[in-house]
């Protein structure tokens, strides 16, 4: 079960990055400076990061249940959702704008890097 502690933030590392390669491709901000700036669209912007990795945030909400039922015998669901939101939330909102800024980095035509 040592494994989820892996297998979990990588997948929220690939959301997160698909996102910024998407935010990149339609000239958006970083995605957590528009969230901290933006009070207009802050709603919006918040909604979609849920839609992006809400399904990770569940499964590692279940995942923790399973391993304490196995290693407890018992749900403490304080602890489940403090560690989806480590496992999960975490690693999504520290690499989609930097995946952003090195794809927009990586894009950006020859003559303008020089």
């Amino acid at each position: 079960m040592t494994f989820r502690l892996v297998l979990q933030p990588v997948v929220a590392a690939f959301f997160a990055i698909r996102a910024g390669l998407r935010d990149s491709q339609e000239g958006r901000v970083p995605h957590g400076w528009a969230v901290l700036t933006d009070s207009a669209s802050r709603r919006s912007l918040l909604a979609e990061t849920w839609t992006d990795v809400a399904k990770v945030f569940v499964a590692a909400i279940a995942v923790d249940c399973v391993y304490q039922v196995m290693e407890f015998r018992w749900i403490y669901p304080g602890e489940a959702v403090v560690v989806a939101i480590a496992l999960a939330l975490m690693p999504y909102l520290l690499l989609r704008g930097p995946a952003n800024r090195a794809a927009r980095l990586w894009r950006r035509p020859a003559d303008l890097r020089s």
